[in-house]
């Protein structure tokens, strides 16, 4: 039993000392950056009612949501991803706001994931919401604000894709593709076997424009003369040129951000949460299987909580960045600092008034009595463990 209790359960761990330190400070760095950017924090409860996460809605299978009753018999899930319960925020506290809301977050998220997929079932998101401007600014704006944040953790090896819901569900439209055959090619894309997809395209009776349309969704790296290209071949289908035209548009953008370079336009990029409506993205890097960050619009979301708002935002999952800043080898920088004061009974009064004088100053002072069973070299072995920079003994 004794065992038993040490243990965290599967999916979850404990975070400590210099670990957790990183971590805080890697946090306290990103939010620099959006609040530089004029995002405003903002804390949403850890549990909601079910239904802000229902299919309906579309973020995470009732399977995989961590559920319980309150006294009154409602159905609580733990928050599986912080966009939605941000969505109700809004839509209950910004109900009138007819300009852009600019909103930023931290906080766990809980999904229940099978045990063989070995992922943690509680990670940290951080991210923002830009609420009310459905502009291609807007898109641009959140991607800069991606890239500054993932370089001032300290990657400077990663890529951003971005892709566009329109362009799947134009081409699902335009071929008459129904829903089941719909997730079945959604799975062939997400599982990148693209020859799959286009051996399920040959098989029917479409022009070869389209034909063409549908094999770009295994071009990872789109150039703007090949949107522009696809866009000539899209004229007939009007969601398909829709996308095509936001990407374009967007590829200019990029440039006056200077980070072109950080971003791919991959137009097979699709996802499982079904509330995005416009560009979809995702971040990776060396080091890490899953992605780091994820993203896109989502201009529809709102309107289920009875608020009629464009929207996109982004989410960098804290551990999965951290794990791949330490397989590349980037340290989050810690510093030494602080003093250990150890003393006796005679001159406790000292050691603590001295501890008073110096915290008050700013230094971190911990307080330790002398216990004869411990050697100096003891007390300053512990304090290099800890990052402490010096160690004063009070004697008599």
């Amino acid at each position: 039993m004794m065992k038993k209790i040490l243990h965290t359960p599967e999916g979850v761990r404990d975070i400590y000392n210099a670990e957790y330190e990183k971590k805080v400070f890697l946090e306290q760095e990103l939010c620099r950056i959006l609040k530089n950017y004029g995002y405003h924090a903002i804390q949403t409860p850890t549990f909601e009612f079910f239904d802000i996460f229902g299919k309906e809605i579309g973020t995470t299978p009732s399977n995989e949501l961590y559920k319980f009753f309150d006294r009154e018999g409602n159905t609580l899930v733990l928050r599986p991803d912080m966009t939605p319960s941000i969505a109700r925020a809004v839509a209950k506290y910004f109900m009138d706001e007819d300009m852009p809301i600019r909103l930023s977050y931290i906080g766990n998220t809980f999904i229940n994931n099978s045990s063989y997929r070995g992922r943690l079932k509680e990670s940290t998101q951080l991210g923002a919401e830009l609420i009310g401007d459905g502009t291609v600014q807007a898109d641009a704006e959140i991607l800069a604000m991606v890239v500054e944040s993932l370089q001032v953790a300290g990657l400077k090896d990663f890529q951003i894709g971005v892709g566009h819901a329109s362009y799947f569900q134009g081409l699902l439209e335009a071929a008459g593709i129904g829903e089941g055959d719909a997730e079945n090619l959604k799975s062939l894309i997400m599982n990148k076997n693209f020859f799959g997809v286009e051996e399920y395209v040959d098989k029917l009776a479409l022009s070869e424009d389209l034909k063409t349309l549908f094999s770009l969704l295994g071009n990872l790296d789109a150039s703007v003369d090949e949107l522009k290209a696809a866009k000539e071949l899209a004229n007939p289908y009007p969601l398909v040129a829709e996308a095509l035209d936001n990407l374009i548009a967007l590829s200019e953008l990029l440039t006056l951000y200077d980070i072109n370079r950080y971003v791919s336009m991959e137009l097979g990029i699709v996802s499982t949460y079904q509330y995005y409506t416009g560009i979809i993205f995702a971040g990776y890097t060396f080091g890490s299987g899953e992605a780091i960050v994820k993203g896109g619009r989502y201009d529809k979301l709102l309107t289920y909580f009875g608020k009629e708002a464009a929207s996109i935002g982004f989410a960098i999952v804290v551990d999965q960045l951290m794990a791949a800043l330490s397989r590349q080898k980037i340290e989050i920088p810690l510093t030494n600092n602080g003093m250990l004061i150890v003393y006796n009974d005679a001159n406790q009064s000292t050691a603590i008034q001295m501890a008073k004088t110096l915290r008050a100053d700013g230094t971190p002072v911990e307080l330790m009595q002398f216990d004869p069973s411990k050697t100096k070299d003891d007390y300053h072995a512990y304090a290099k463990r800890n990052r402490i920079t010096s160690v004063t003994f009070l004697e008599d």
